[in-house]
């Protein structure tokens, strides 16, 4: 068959869209920082500023008075939050010294690890890598994770605003001044409804975007600017299943091997999260050359594994979901992540590492660094870039004396297939991230070719699998049938990239008719994948998508 690139049927980012040039309205929330997305960077980053602020009022200095707000497109802190996780707790320490590590929210420590390679029926146990071992790590929900620090900072004095997604950042002159929320209550072809709300202006000195990955003020502010990596980022997509059994686990498990073929780069978690839940899940790269790539098939074919039957005996589904996770590393982090009245911060700046699996505390620790670098620049009086820019200096020092830095070839070694990419991860383990000595250059997954099919038909009938509408439905969505599209998809699209489209979503928001295709719009859970490779997400009206309680 002749190759699918999805690069040649994806639709432009709409820069315009999300970068308006204009004065803030005069009946703008003032704002003196302004953290768009209520995750563990912008909650970080709020609650280490409202400490320095608290620190001023005590001795008179110039931060004591300043406004903080964290701008939240969920209904309530956590919603939208999905991740394995375990966590690192450096990030923890960093701003609650004085609370011992019982008092974090996390479910536990990691008991033990384990790492195996998955044939169809059998298993391997294999030497668990450095990058791999959790000792002094903890499972925990970044639902829960996320609610307590929001607790946390409304302690402070930060002002958290739920349900508001930002639309547009505001600019004037190339300065950020603010954002623009996305107005609710909309019908279907964008008029205003029952419950109709206009969109709000909240003003800023500095704006700092934590939008999660593939956020669309952070594309779009990067591309203006014509900033990026040494690499593109490349993502992943996972899928993610919470199981409430009746056997306790007593491992943190990762899979290789089945039931992924060879030239697609990824594997399961299986993390015990206590009363009684398991949280299972597969992760795959999207740059695999498959037309009919299917993360959530591939999840349900894993479960017909004896060692996952096993696990979930007697089980039953409690929560599912998906989101995408940068995968490029240290490579495809944008060379520059300030500018004039902004910053961008975790996930939406790349901050994974995806041979140590970790991201949360890469997250939270920008979120730190921006918040002291905008106390600097605040008790300055000047926010430009230049003085901004303090916040890139300081985030490459922590990441250079770091794994995200030493790790910073792995993923892409992987770009040679399993085999050879196992081999290459491991000398550049031995060697300390120095071999091969110089970078791997990638490109984006949207230019990857397509050319090879999975046929993953007969996944969907075996024991506890869920089908797809099934699966949102126990995400919480509840998302209005009404809702004007938020999904942009190019004039063109052929029959056999509707398939491509349809099979890549976890949420069944794709479907070919024919020769057309059918967007459910209000199926969309946020999880970005199509993002990657063909329609855009822009956000919608506040509460829409997940409703996640312990993902």
């Amino acid at each position: 068959m002749k190759p699918l690139i999805p690069a040649s049927e994806q639709p432009p980012l709409p820069q315009g869209r999300f970068i308006i040039q204009a004065e803030t309205d005069e009946e703008a929330v003032p704002l003196d920082v302004l953290f768009v997305g209520g995750g563990p960077a912008g909650l970080a980053g709020a609650i280490r500023l409202a400490q320095l602020a608290a620190r001023d009022r005590a001795e008179g200095g110039p931060l004591a008075d300043i406004e903080i707000g964290v701008l939240e497109k969920s209904g309530e802190l956590g919603e939208h939050c999905l991740s394995g996780a375990v966590v690192n707790p450096e990030a923890f320490r960093t701003l609650f010294p004085h609370v011992d590590e019982a008092g974090f929210p996390f479910q536990g420590p990691v008991p033990r690890d384990r790492v195996l390679l998955l044939t169809e029926r059998g298993r391997v146990r294999l030497p668990t890598p450095p990058t791999m071992r959790n000792h002094g790590h903890y499972v925990a929900s970044i639902c829960e994770i996320v609610r307590w620090l929001g607790v946390r900072a409304e302690g402070l004095g930060v002002n958290v605003f739920t349900g508001f997604p930002a639309d547009a950042l505001l600019a004037r002159d190339g300065q950020v001044m603010g954002v623009r929320t996305t107005p609710a209550g909309l019908d279907r072809d964008g008029t205003p409804g029952g419950g109709f709300m206009p969109a709000t202006d909240l003003s800023a000195r500095v704006t700092v975007l934590a939008e999660g990955t593939r956020g669309p003020l952070s594309q779009a502010w990067l591309e203006r600017e014509g900033v990026g990596g040494s690499n593109p980022q490349i993502f992943a997509l996972g899928v993610k299943e919470l199981w409430k059994v009746p056997n306790p686990l007593r491992a943190v498990t990762h899979t290789l091997g089945w039931p992924l073929p060879r030239d697609a780069f990824g594997g399961s978690f299986i993390y015990p999260m206590g009363e009684g839940l398991v949280a299972l899940g597969l992760v795959v790269g999207l740059d695999a050359p498959y037309v009919d790539l299917d993360v959530h098939a591939l999840l349900q074919q894993l479960k017909q594994h004896p060692l996952v039957r096993e696990i979930l005996a007697g089980g039953e589904l409690a929560e599912w979901g998906a989101k995408t996770i940068p995968e490029g590393g240290y490579y495809a982090i944008p060379d520059r992540l300030s500018g004039d009245g902004l910053l961008i911060t975790g996930d939406a700046a790349g901050l994974v590492d995806v041979a140590s699996l970790k991201g949360i505390h890469y997250a939270m620790r920008s979120g730190i660094l921006a918040a002291e670098a905008i106390g600097r620049a605040l008790a300055a009086g000047d926010v430009s870039g230049a003085r901004l820019s303090s916040y890139d200096a300081a985030l490459r020092e922590s990441l250079v004396r770091d794994p995200l830095y030493r790790n910073r070839n792995q993923r892409l070694a992987f770009k040679s297939g399993f085999l050879a990419g196992g081999i290459k991860a491991g000398i550049m383990q031995a060697t300390g991230g120095t071999f091969p000595g110089t970078r791997i250059a990638s490109r984006p997954d949207a230019a990857e070719p397509r050319a090879t099919t999975l046929g993953l038909e007969a996944a969907y009938g075996g024991e506890r699998s869920v089908a797809k509408v099934d699966a949102v439905f126990r995400s919480g969505n509840a998302t209005r049938d009404d809702i004007p599209s938020h999904l942009t998809v190019g004039d063109d699209v052929s029959p056999e990239m509707a398939d491509l489209y349809a099979s890549l979503c976890p949420a069944g928001v794709y479907e070919r008719d024919g020769d057309q295709l059918v967007v459910n719009a209000p199926n969309c859970i946020d999880c970005k994948a199509t993002d990657v490779l063909g329609p855009r997400w822009a956000p919608r009206e506040g509460g829409s998508g997940p409703a996640y309680k312990r993902m």
